[in-house]
């Protein structure tokens, strides 16, 4: 009954059937991999002291920055340079905008420095002045910002003097000297009060090390990869059942198996008999008529064929047939009655 599984079609099917479950397997055990890394990332990160709250070290200690060294006090030493706005950046449930200024430190390179947060537009806002001269700044280190960051704008077109996301990538074609992989924010206002009326901005998180919605997303991605194995499974299953009903029923008489054909097949001989038959019948009703008049047959099977053939003739043709054929009919009708008259007399 199961023969059909070893068809070349069947072995299409088994193939894809055995290539498809394990994949999917596989990429669900990896999601769900990568949920439990986030999980315990978020575990061992509230187990950690903030990272604030650590000794400061010298910027290049500190770099590159991973989710170790994001949050941890950073020192550098420089002048501050350029100056831009960060639009569209909430702080206490208020929209407003971030003062960053670029610290050009002794070995070339500038960092960015997030000085503080003030309410509203950035257009036309007044920025306190940033410290002159030589200044050393102690800030909590944050990798790059990318477009999955918060707040972040990549729709670009933003006016002169303000960018919309903080990174390396984006800041080294504003000014003319390199900059770091890296920025920091100033835990709290400057001194000397310039900065004074701006709000501190506080450290985020860094990415994928805690429960966040991309977490889930990878648990939500387990469960759909296992659950297309078991549709795969499933539909298996279903079509061997399909298969293997059709070929019992089959073999049990339940639906023929070219039925139609060897009916056809059948008929055949039989249907030859009867022509055969209607043939000799046909010839026995031409035989001759009185006085060797060679009348056919009236009312025989063959009249609606005659009807049929002549009408598919041409139809001159068949009017001087017909009219030739009346003739002789009127002869053989004369004839007999001039018969009958003469035997009629004493």
């Amino acid at each position: 009954m199961y023969r059909f599984l070893l068809t070349p079609r069947w072995w299409g099917i088994n193939l894809f059937v055995v290539l498809a479950i394990p994949f999917c397997v596989f990429m669900g055990t990896w999601q769900l991999g990568r949920f439990e890394d986030r999980v315990q990332s978020h575990e061992q990160a509230e187990k950690q002291p903030d990272p604030s709250t650590r000794a400061a070290k010298p910027l290049d200690e500190l770099l590159p920055v991973d989710k170790v060294t994001s949050g941890r006090p950073a020192v550098a030493t420089g002048t501050y340079a350029d100056q831009f706005l960060v639009p569209g950046r909430e702080l206490d449930d208020r929209q407003g905008f971030y003062v960053l200024n670029m610290l050009r430190t002794d070995s070339g390179k500038a960092l960015p420095v997030v000085r503080g947060w003030l309410p509203g537009a950035a257009s036309d806002a007044k920025v306190p002045a940033a410290p002159r001269g030589e200044v050393t700044v102690t800030g909590d280190l944050q990798a790059s910002e990318n477009a999955r960051s918060k707040g972040v704008d990549v729709r670009g077109g933003l006016p002169g003097g303000q960018l919309g996301m903080i990174s390396a990538a984006t800041l080294v074609n504003l000014v003319p000297y390199d900059v770091y992989d890296a920025w920091v924010t100033l835990p709290k206002p400057e001194a000397g009060g310039t900065g004074g009326a701006m709000k501190p901005v506080p450290a985020a998180a860094p990415e994928g090390s805690g429960l966040d919605l991309k977490a889930f997303q990878n648990l939500g991605y387990t469960g759909e990869w296992f659950v297309f194995a078991g549709f795969v499974l499933f539909m298996w299953f279903r079509l061997v059942r399909r298969e293997a009903e059709a070929a019992r029923d089959v073999a049990l008489g339940l639906v023929p198996d070219g039925g139609e054909e060897s009916g056809a097949g059948a008929a055949g001989p039989e249907g030859s008999e009867a022509g055969a038959d209607r043939l000799k019948a046909g010839a026995g009703g031409s035989e001759a008529g009185p006085d060797g008049a060679d009348v056919g047959p009236v009312g025989s099977p063959d009249a609606a064929s005659s009807q049929d053939a002549a009408g598919s003739e041409d139809p001159a043709g068949s009017q001087d047939a017909v009219g030739s054929e009346g003739s002789g009919v009127a002869e053989d009708v004369r004839a007999a009655e001039a018969g009958s008259g003469r035997g009629s007399r004493p």
